[in-house]
């Protein structure tokens, strides 16, 4: 694999600062939710850096682009990022916004450390550029299958959006229950109102429906109208991208939100490190800090003793993650290269599938973990 050149020193580490450029869905249609969030943990992770010295005397400097879900947006973003001389990218939630990303700082010689898009292959070859915090989506949803299963599911309904992203989550599950006597009945959300998916749901005999949809709608308007409906009343809703765990989900549906299983990559318990930074992430966001704020906190924290040792050249850096030992919010992060992956992984963050308590929809209960 050919490496570009890297630039020089004094066009990557502009003036007297070391540069990482962050893509961040910050505007509709993007999950402005875990947008913020990521960002707060970016944020965070970059203050406590500068605050302890910075990055060999200089401060490490974020510059933010808002990709907005678009990932010709995003694509553009990493050429203008590439240009004003970052050492590295950091960020992204949208999985096929990330993949975008990826493909184009591959192609420039950027190293990316993507922190929360899920997609396994964030490239379309492997790749020494672009790493990974957050587990692939083959390895979370396999959890999730299972819980499924645990949980006397077996006859699973999916109403799916088209997106690459959304397809690929239903192979996996359709995949991991069918030999295991289960089965996925995929409904088109291009085709069918609300109120059609429940007749739908009774008329195939589902006893869960998991939401591959985006936020607000139409997941609002799918989970009220199957809440409503006598018929389904001991059906489970679920959402294995993790839509309930932002404050829009309870802002839309109120208590109907609440039962609803999603995938988070937190432990069960954090360590010093990670309530220390919950604490800090709390008070940032003027709420409770979602895995994503903890991702973003990682990135950083990772990014950040990767420069100290290698400094700001972009080929080194890419070279490097084989080596990274960092202590990170929600434990000791290395990379490796995993099958199905074409960039190095953390393997594995902590996967738990939760939902938000009925009695009590601030608080999450934690239904099992992977």
């Amino acid at each position: 694999m050919s490496t570009p050149p890297s630039p020089p020193v004094a066009e990557r580490a502009v003036g007297s600062s070391v540069r990482i450029g962050a893509l961040v869905p910050l505007s509709r249609p993007g999950w402005v939710g875990a947008g913020r969030h990521l960002l707060a943990g970016l944020e965070l992770a970059v203050r406590e850096v500068n605050n302890t010295g910075g990055i060999a005397g200089k401060p490490l400097e974020l510059v933010v682009r808002d990709t907005a879900a678009d990932p010709h947006r995003a694509a553009a973003a990493v050429d203008e990022l590439a240009h004003l001389g970052v050492a590295a990218l950091a960020g992204e939630y949208h999985s096929v916004v990330a993949r975008a990303a990826a493909a184009r700082a591959d192609a420039l010689g950027l190293p990316f450390l993507c922190s929360s898009a899920v997609l396994d292959a964030l490239t379309d070859q492997p790749t020494d550029r672009v790493a990974r915090l957050a587990p692939a989506q083959s390895h979370g949803w396999r959890i999730y299958a299972d819980f499924l299963l645990g949980s006397g599911h077996s006859r699973v309904a999916v109403a799916a959006e088209p997106s690459v992203y959304w397809a690929s989550g239903a192979r996996v599950l359709r995949d991991h229950l069918a030999p295991r006597g289960g089965s996925v009945i995929e409904l088109d959300m291009r085709a069918l109102a609300p109120t059609a998916v429940c007749d739908e749901l009774v008329a195939q005999g589902a006893t869960a429906l998991l939401l591959l949809v985006g936020l607000p709608e139409p997941a609002a308007s799918i989970v009220r109208s199957v809440r409503r409906d006598q018929r389904l009343s001991a059906i489970m809703i679920g959402a294995p991208a993790g839509q309930p765990e932002f404050a829009e989900w309870t802002t839309s549906l109120g208590d109907d939100g609440a039962a609803v299983p999603f995938l988070r990559y937190l432990p069960e318990r954090l360590g010093p490190l990670g309530a220390r930074v919950e604490t800090a992430l709390r008070e940032r966001l003027a709420e409770a800090p979602s895995f994503v704020a903890f991702e973003g906190y990682d990135t950083v924290a990772v990014l950040a003793e990767v420069l100290r040792s290698q400094g700001a050249d972009r080929a080194r850096i890419a070279g490097s993650w084989a080596r990274v030992a960092v202590e990170g919010s929600r434990g000791r992060i290395r990379f490796s290269r995993t099958p199905g992956c074409s960039a190095w992984q953390w393997a594995w963050p902590p996967v738990q599938v939760v939902d938000r308590d009925p009695a009590h929809p601030d608080r999450f209960r934690v239904l099992h973990t992977g």
